[in-house]
């Protein structure tokens, strides 16, 4: 882990104190007793963390002016403390205890470099069992075996767990449940760590039983942190979206809503549609086929409205393939493999380097 913060002090509260939450916020950081020990890492830590005990010697010593210097201290600022600051370079001043939820968004924002941004798709189904889990888990799939740093998302409490399709509920790592409670800023590392994952795949899934509610702001902490970490989101969104469904889809750059080619599928998606378009701004239809009615795909998309994303046909493989955790050897190949690598070509998504480094 590469060194994100140098604590420039001699006093052990503040040292001790910012050391905690530097590892409260899984960041690397580092002491300098002083302005000779400071200058030799002043100028590459993205978090220059001063004492206001050693304010004074720091501007003494004439080191260079850079961005990201912050005075800390233990005692009601005054005007002399902001005296200090703008002496040392300092662009903001904190106060412990007070800040400390501040200094650790700051601790993690330092431990990850800056970079591009996931892009995130939902998946929608416009009516039960059409099939938007099993869409939402192979496009995943296929995104991570064509090198992508991919998540993909449950936000269905109520729909069995995500990682049952994949054959990884046996898997150590975080559920939902285990983020319940998350406030704040999370490294982006620490959460893919943290996660089931076959190989560039991670999931984030529900536990068996009864759920437990998600707070929105352990939602927005964990879709933040995943947008900072991986290239693609995929979200398996549920017909009745939920609290954390619905932060999904106000973030996502494209929702994907499924359609059969049935007649009372379309009906169904004509209200759904209506519904998305309230949290999401592109809407996009794919039509599954076979049609039993003759309904086509362009029938559907004037019926709806959408712009048309593509079509596939259902592959009689999949159930058996999802009864046995088996949905990874059947995306290999067959039309939904086809079609999930026909959707990531229009996605024109590449790797990121800086998720890597990141790691």
């Amino acid at each position: 882990m590469d060194l994100a913060a140098l604590i420039v002090t001699s006093d052990p509260v503040i040292a001790d104190a910012l050391l905690r939450l530097a590892a409260a916020a899984d960041t690397r950081a580092e002491i300098a007793h002083g302005a000779d020990e400071a200058r030799a890492a002043w100028a590459w830590p993205p978090l220059i963390l001063v004492g206001a005990d050693s304010a004074a010697e720091l501007a003494s010593a004439a080191l260079p002016r850079r961005q990201g210097i912050v005075l800390v201290t233990s005692s009601d600022a005054t005007s002399e403390t902001y005296r200090m600051a703008v002496e040392v370079g300092a662009q903001d001043v904190v106060l412990l205890p007070d800040h400390e939820d501040w200094l650790i968004n700051a601790f993690a924002t330092a431990g990850e470099p800056d970079g591009a941004l996931a892009s995130t798709v939902c998946v929608v189904g416009s009516r039960g069992g059409a099939g938007a889990s099993v869409l939402a888990a192979a496009l995943g799939l296929t995104a991570a075996n064509s090198g992508l740093r991919t998540l993909l998302v449950d936000a269905d409490p109520f729909g069995g767990g995500i990682d049952l399709l994949l054959g990884l509920e046996e898997q150590e790592g975080a559920r939902w449940p285990d983020l319940a409670d998350r406030r704040g800023r999370l490294n982006a590392a620490v959460l893919r760590d943290a996660l089931p994952n076959t190989g560039e795949l991670s999931v984030l899934s529900w536990r068996r039983g009864d759920p437990v509610p998600i707070h929105q702001d352990a939602a927005n902490a964990v879709l933040d942190a995943a947008a900072r970490g991986f290239d693609l989101i995929v979200v398996d969104v549920p017909r009745y979206p939920g609290d954390v469904g619905r932060m999904a889809l106000r973030t996502a750059d494209i929702t994907y809503l499924l359609v059969p080619a049935e007649v009372r599928a379309t009906v169904a998606a004509d209200g759904l549609s209506t519904a998305l378009s309230r949290d999401t701004a592109d809407v996009r239809l794919i039509v599954q086929g076979p049609a039993p009615g003759g309904l086509t795909p362009e029938m559907i998309a004037r019926a709806l409205d959408l712009p048309p994303a593509g079509t596939f046909d259902r592959d009689r493989r999949l159930p058996t393939a999802l009864d046995e955790g088996h949905l990874p050897r059947a995306c290999r190949r067959g039309p939904l493999a086809d079609f999930c690598d026909r959707l990531l070509t229009d996605l024109s998504l590449t790797p990121h380097t800086h998720h890597a480094e990141a790691a």
